[in-house]
C-alpha cells in the first residue's frame, strides 16, 4: 500500500485534505458495503460490542488517522511520511502493555519504544535550509511549529498523530472482541468515519467540490478502493485474526514502496536522515519483540 502516499500527494494538489479523506472513505464503503451484500455476507451490528468496535475503528482508524495524515502530506513529502507511519508496530506493543490485560512491558521494551521516537525526531529534525515560515493556508495555531520544525518537521508530527490513533484504535479493537465479522465492521466504520470527515471539512471551512481531472480521479479511486475497501479489509481481517501486532508489521513494507513510487512519479527524494530514522524505528521492533524474533529466527535455521 506504499503507493497509496504518493496517491495522496496528488490528490492534494486539487482537493482540500480533509474533504479529499472523506471522499476516500465514500468509495470504500460503497464498495465495500455493496460488495458484501451482493454476497450476502453484509452482517449488522447487533450487540453493544458491534457498536463500540464501529464507533472506535471510525473514529481512530478512519477519522483521526486520515485527518492527521493527509494534513501532514500537505507539508512534507510521502516518503517521509510512510517512514514515520512504520513506527505504528513499536507504538501498538506500547498501546496493547496499558490497554490489554496480561501484557507486560519491561525496562527494555522501554528503551525499544524510545528507539522509535528517537527516529521520528531524526526524520522530524529541523532543516537550516529550509524556509521555516507557515504557508499561507496552514493553520494559525501551527505557526509557531514551522518556525521551529520546519515543513517536513510539521508534517512529520501530524503523520506521528495519525499513527497514535490508528495503533490505539487496533488495540482497542482487540480488547473490545466485537462478535461481528472483520469485513462488515470494516465497511459500517468506513461509512461513519466518512460521515465524521465530511462534517469537519465543513467544520473548518473547506470549500465544496467534485474532483476532476484524470491524475485527481485516478489518485481519489486508488485510496478509495485499493487502500480502503481492500487495504482497510485486509487489515481489520488479519488484526481480528492474528492481533493488532502482527497486522502493524506491513508498516515495515511501506517505506521502501513509497519511496520508489515517489521517485518514479513525484521526482522525490528520502533524506539521509529519514533512513536513519527508519533504521532506528525498526532496531527498537527488534528489540520490542526480541522473543519472537528469536524463535523465528530458530525455525528458519533449523
Amino acid at each position: 500500500m506504499g503507493a497509496g502516499f504518493s496517491a495522496i500527494e496528488v490528490g492534494l494538489e486539487t482537493i482540500p485534505p480533509i474533504l479529499f479523506g472523506g471522499f476516500r472513505f465514500d468509495i470504500g464503503a460503497v464498495v465495500t458495503l455493496v460488495a458484501l451484500a451482493a454476497l450476502g455476507r453484509l452482517d449488522r451490528p447487533q450487540v453493544r460490542a458491534d457498536w463500540y468496535a464501529i464507533f472506535v475503528a471510525a473514529a481512530l482508524l478512519v477519522f483521526a488517522n486520515v485527518f492527521f495524515l493527509f494534513v501532514g502530506q500537505l507539508y512534507t513529502s510521502g516518503s517521509i511520511a510512510s517512514v514515520v507511519y512504520s513506527l505504528n508496530p513499536v507504538l501498538t506493543v506500547g498501546f496493547a502493555a496499558l490497554l490489554l490485560s496480561g501484557t507486560s512491558f519491561a525496562a527494555r521494551d522501554a528503551v525499544g519504544v524510545g528507539l522509535g521516537l528517537i527516529g521520528v525526531l531524526l526524520i522530524a529534525r529541523p532543516d537550516p535550509a529550509a524556509t521555516n515560515t507557515a504557508p499561507a493556508e496552514a493553520p494559525e495555531f501551527l505557526s509557531t511549529a514551522f518556525a521551529v520544525l520546519g515543513p517536513d518537521g510539521v508534517g512529520a508530527a501530524l503523520v506521528f498523530c495519525a499513527v497514535i490513533g490508528v495503533a490505539a484504535g487496533s488495540v482497542l479493537l482487540r480488547r473490545i472482541e466485537a462478535p461481528m465479522a472483520s469485513l462488515p465492521t470494516t465497511g459500517w466504520a468506513m461509512a461513519v468515519g466518512a460521515l465524521m470527515l465530511h462534517a469537519a471539512s465543513l467544520a473548518m471551512g473547506e470549500s465544496p467540490m467534485v474532483p476532476s481531472g484524470k491524475w485527481t480521479l485516478l489518485a481519489v479511486a486508488y485510496v478509495g478502493v485499493v487502500a480502503s475497501s481492500v487495504g482497510y479489509g485486509a487489515y481489520f481481517t488479519l488484526m481480528r485474526r492474528r492481533g493488532p501486532f502482527t497486522a502493524n508489521l506491513v508498516s515495515y513494507a511501506v517505506p521502501p514502496v513509497a519511496s520508489v513510487t515517489g521517485w518514479a512519479l513525484l521526482d522525490e527524494r528520502l533524506p539521509p536522515l529519514a533512513i536513519a530514522g527508519f533504521s532506528c524505528i525498526l532496531v527498537g521492533f527488534l528489540v520490542l519483540n526480541r522473543e519472537a524474533v528469536s524463535a523465528e529466527l530458530g525455525k528458519l535455521t533449523a
